[in-house]
């Protein structure tokens, strides 16, 4: 596999021509079924190969192939996922010591830094994300790489259990196995460095799993990671669409699977880790409700209401989609509103342009799905609410072929809507007005899922009493879409299983061990502890 160079944007990025499945510290060919790639926003479909299956990515402005990628067969999965039992096994990671995990995740950590710009650009391409978004999301990274390794020098995981009698109990955590990781396309990298940095800590071995539709930054970074010192088997991250997941997930061999992705994929991924018996984290569907009581900031709670609901063209799990203004400020809000959105609109262009607002959603078949449910809507529609034609206002980039859809505002829709009660995954919100505190909060919980909301107000007291009656793992105050590596992420009802983040998730990615000494001499050992002595006095059973 060659190196080859892309468009120049800032400093030259080079990608390989061809990618492959990386499996013990390499790339290799990888020859699973063909695989289908629809360009995000030019709406091509690459030309089927018949040999070898393969992922072409785009340039999103031209159309022009980059690279092409090669999903593993049916014999090289087993042979990844086997590899990394037993470097499980050999413990050249799982034992390793603590300091030395730690200097290899640092190490890591400062590889990724200075890769930053190109892998940025690689994400906007890729994803049809704004180049600004992907150097902004991906500038944070690092910090979960440095968070757990300084974890995992710090915190104290073992303790003395209080047990009775002679005994010492001393309880250790240990890693699980061989875990996999099914992550999403619209953050590849952020997802994925997220669920990396907690299991390689706990010094698992680990199986990723990239969507077919973004899967060319996620190797790159296992290459950086073999860079870094992560020993060959330990990482492989092989590409490729369903079938391929599938196959990882079923392995008996696999002891805990983490995923993002849509709560129908949830549920069936999590029916097939449960008959093996392994562990399993999900984040889910969501359909966060934003909150404005009449006491909040408008101007405020205005652009961050549109950064919830537009920010990755609407594409995230926690995506501020129902938007809940009380009625003192509910007519101002909306003017305010949409006055942002023509803002917005009038500003999406080339992605790699810095100062384009929004990218593409990804795929012909997102756009279609956002079509439809708008299509059903018995809502008024007073902003966007159809596909993007013509060029750009900003830069005269072509929207005609692309999968661009606008910042979208409905209002009137009745909360038993499919637009208000199911996920869209595009850029649509909807705008319902609401009485008193007690009704917001109500409307807030109508939902089945339950990851992500916000509040937005000036009251120091509501600020706390709201939050608590929110069905839902996260809730931001005057903010939202905030996230830390040490900050527990997940959802209650219909939107997960687990946390993601914080002290939860590396703990998620082992377990605990009980080793009991006897400290008795052996001589009270003879006397207290032979149950078959074969005399009445009182012995110890357990």
């Amino acid at each position: 596999m060659f190196s080859t160079t892309i468009r120049k944007v800032g400093p030259l990025v080079a990608l390989k021509s061809q990618y492959g499945p990386f499996i013990s510290g390499r790339f290799v060919q990888g020859q699973g079924e063909v695989l289908r790639f629809e360009d995000p926003a030019t709406g091509s479909v690459q030309i089927r190969w018949q040999i070898f299956s393969f992922i072409a990515l785009y340039n999103p402005d031209k159309g022009t192939l980059l690279v092409s990628v090669n999903s593993p067969s049916e014999s090289e999965i087993n042979d990844a996922i086997t590899r990394g039992h037993h470097a499980f096994q050999s413990g050249v990671w799982s034992k390793a010591s603590t300091l030395h995990r730690s200097n290899t995740l640092f190490k890591l950590a400062r590889l990724l830094h200075e890769r930053i710009p190109d892998l940025a650009v690689i994400e906007s391409i890729q994803t049809g994300r704004p180049i600004r978004e992907m150097k902004a999301q991906l500038g944070r990274l690092p910090e979960w790489l440095e968070y757990y390794a300084g974890l995992i020098r710090t915190q104290h995981v073992g303790f003395v259990a209080p047990t009775q009698g002679s005994l010492l109990n001393y309880v250790t955590r240990v890693p699980l196995g061989v875990v996999a990781q099914i992550t999403p396309f619209n953050h590849p990298m952020l997802i994925s460095v997220k669920k990396l940095a907690p299991a390689l800590a706990a010094g698992n071995s680990v199986i990723v799993k990239p969507s077919e539709l973004a899967p060319i930054s996620v190797l790159e970074f296992a290459a950086l990671a073999t860079e870094a010192g992560i020993p060959a088997d330990v990482l492989s991250v092989l590409p490729g669409a369903s079938e391929v997941g599938k196959a990882i997930i079923s392995h008996p061999l696999i002891r805990k699977v983490d995923i993002t992705a849509g709560t129908k994929t949830g549920r069936a991924i999590g029916s097939v880790v449960g008959q093996n018996l392994a562990a399993f984290t999900a984040e889910l569907g969501g359909k966060a409700p934003v909150i404005v009581f009449d006491d909040a900031d408008l101007e405020s709670a205005i652009n961050g209401t549109a950064f919830a609901a537009f920010v990755a063209s609407g594409q995230t799990c926690v995506s501020g989609t129902r938007l809940l203004v009380q009625d003192g400020i509910y007519d101002t809000f909306l003017a305010g509103l949409l006055a942002k959105v023509k803002s917005i609109t009038e500003r999406i262009g080339d992605p790699l342009n810095p100062l384009s607002t929004m990218g593409p959603l990804i795929s012909p078949v997102a756009f279609e799905r956002v079509a439809r449910m708008m299509s059903q809507t018995r809502g008024k529609v007073v902003a966007g609410g159809s596909r993007m034609k013509g060029v750009s206002p900003l830069d005269g980039f072509d929207l005609n072929h692309g999968c661009f859809y606008p910042p979208t505002v409905v209002v009137d829709v009745d909360p038993k809507d499919e637009l208000f009660q199911e996920e869209v995954f595009g850029p649509i919100v909807t705008v319902t007005r609401f009485k008193d505190e007690a009704s917001g909060v109500a409307l807030a919980n109508d939902c089945k899922y339950g990851l992500g909301a916000s509040i937005w107000t000036a009251d120091a007291s509501r600020a706390h009493r709201v939050p608590a009656m929110i069905e839902a793992g996260l809730c931001w105050v005057n903010t939202h879409h905030r996230n830390d590596p040490s900050s527990p992420w997940g959802g209650m009802k219909e939107s997960g299983i687990g946390r993601e983040n914080g002290i939860e998730a590396l703990e998620s990615y082992s377990q605990s061990k009980s080793t009991i000494i006897n400290t008795a001499s052996p001589e009270e050992t003879r006397i207290k502890d032979d149950w078959f002595a074969g005399d009445v006095e009182e012995k110890r059973y357990g």
